[in-house]
């Protein structure tokens, strides 16, 4: 393929899916394979590789978990299925205490569980022994998937793998350092925001992720 045609934007998150799950044909193992997006714009990509693969989607809630008094600077993360990560580092050097840390767990944690009732009627699935492939639209800074690897890793899959459509080639080189395998379909050199990659960046709604899932779900059974 010609760099320019490597790098030219996608039509929109569909497309951006369909185009990223043909470098995941390898995973096509319905048993031991899981697609967790991070909504809402993971979703639609998502919901493609998953369709394309054959295996079962999902979402990843992240939360940060703000320093208190400092909310802005994160010392952890609260994820899906409860699990959740802590830097024991920057918690240390700034004086956090366990019942700070347990406070900001419980508020965080009373809104992550309101945000996935908005998107699923069933429990979340469990990743431990799974191939989880963590997706979303693009990267930019990578807070966010890293805060997701992290809160993961606790559930000890059997691996795990950052899958976007577009990113930062340096920030997907630091992914690398904590995800297991990532795969990105394109790595412009002049990247500078997600949104410019697409030609249709428009918002994804709570509507359209809650029917992408329940089609997802739909899918899944058939097989």
């Amino acid at each position: 393929m010609k760099e320019s045609e490597t790098f030219r934007p996608f039509r929109d998150r569909t497309a951006a899916g369909r185009e990223l799950a043909e470098h995941l044909r390898k995973y096509e193992r319905p048993d031991d394979v899981v697609v967790l997006a991070l909504p809402r714009g993971g979703v639609p990509v998502g919901y493609e590789i998953a369709r394309v693969l054959g295996v079962p989607l999902d979402v990843v809630v992240v939360r940060k978990l703000g320093v208190p008094g400092r909310a802005e600077l994160a010392m952890g993360a609260l994820a899906t299925g409860g699990l959740f990560w802590i830097d024991r580092h920057i918690a240390s050097r700034l004086e956090v205490g366990q019942d700070e840390i347990d406070a900001v767990l419980a508020r965080e944690r009373r809104e992550l569980e309101r945000r996935e009732r908005a998107y699923r009627d069933l429990p979340p699935p469990q990743v431990h022994g799974k191939v989880v492939i963590c997706v979303d639209d693009g990267i930019a800074t990578g807070a966010s998937i890293r805060a997701a690897v992290a809160a993961l890793r606790q559930g000890a899959p059997a691996k795990i793998v950052v899958a976007v459509p577009v990113a930062a080639a340096e920030v997907a080189a630091e992914l690398r350092e904590i995800a297991d395998e990532v795969i990105v379909s394109r790595t412009p050199p002049n990247f500078r925001a997600v949104s410019l990659w697409y030609e249709d960046f428009s918002q994804t709604t709570d509507e359209e992720v809650r029917s992408l899932l329940r089609l997802a779900s739909g899918d899944s059974g058939k097989r």
